[in-house]
């Protein structure tokens, strides 16, 4: 799908890159050229990626980051740059969810999650692009959100905000920094098959057939058809390119018309 070297010479970080849609982008953007740094809070997730990664061939530098702390964000950017002489890419992909109705949300729950997405994702965005304004050469960055952006999601309020906010910054940054030229997207994955997510939203089969009937295409994504989405917006082939937000979901939320018509 993508002509191998098409990155050759571009860095990128992955935050959250040690586990799921994180470790399948890290595995992409490696495999046609990129030099990948993984950024996690979790130094297990760290280990358990970069020896991911070394099975495929891609010598990623790990770094332990908190993306709600500010000095340890821009520690991150002036690790990578030392390490690799430049910063090109930065996937957001830093996330927290569990399921919760609003009224039950506590106020540390609800900061935990808006901490990680939403702040996380600025802190991060903020500290690159001032790099790369600096360094004038432009670059990418593109946000993990969800395809609940669009809609809302009981059960779900703290990510469903967090990640909506997300979506707004990305606009905005598209069009702040597109005379330094930077590109600034997102990808808003619906249901993907990911361990660590299952284990948070939907741990029983009930609940695994209920959100496959929701997709009319009747299957879930894949890490790997999240991290070749990526790896386009960030590549030459999407120069042109910037503010937008791609759904990857087989349609689960144009799906959700009032009269269901989606049976075959």
């Amino acid at each position: 799908m993508f002509e191998h070297g098409l990155l050759n010479d571009q860095v990128a970080v992955i935050t959250g890159g040690g586990t799921g849609i994180g470790l399948a982008i890290a595995k992409r953007l490696g495999s046609i050229g990129a030099r990948i740094a993984i950024a996690s809070r979790n130094s297990q997730h760290l280990e358990q990626g970069c020896a991911a990664l070394r099975t495929a061939g891609i010598d990623a530098l790990a770094v332990q980051l908190d993306v709600r702390k500010p000095e340890q964000v821009d520690e991150m950017v002036e690790r990578t740059v030392k390490h690799f002489g430049g910063f090109d890419i930065l996937i957001n992909n830093a996330a927290g969810n569990f399921i919760c109705r609003a009224e039950e949300l506590s106020p540390n729950g609800w900061n935990s999650v808006i901490g990680i997405v939403l702040n996380g994702t600025f802190y991060c965005s903020r500290a690159v692009g001032q790099y790369m304004i600096a360094r004038k050469r432009g670059g990418s960055i593109v946000s993990i959100l969800a395809n609940y952006v669009w809609t809302g999601s009981p059960g779900t309020i703290h990510s469903a905000a967090a990640k909506a906010g997300v979506m707004s910054m990305t606009q905005t940054l598209a069009v702040e920094w597109a005379p330094h030229n930077i590109r600034v997207n997102a990808v808003a994955p619906g249901p993907i098959e990911s361990p660590g997510a299952a284990k948070q939203l939907w741990s029983t089969p009930d609940a695994v057939n209920r959100i496959t009937n929701m997709v009319p295409l009747r299957r879930w994504g894949k890490p790997e058809e999240v991290a070749d989405a990526v790896a386009f917006l960030v590549s030459p082939n999407a120069g042109f390119i910037t503010g937008e937000i791609m759904t990857i979901d087989g349609g689960a939320w144009l799906g959700r018309g009032t009269f269901g018509f989606t049976e075959t």
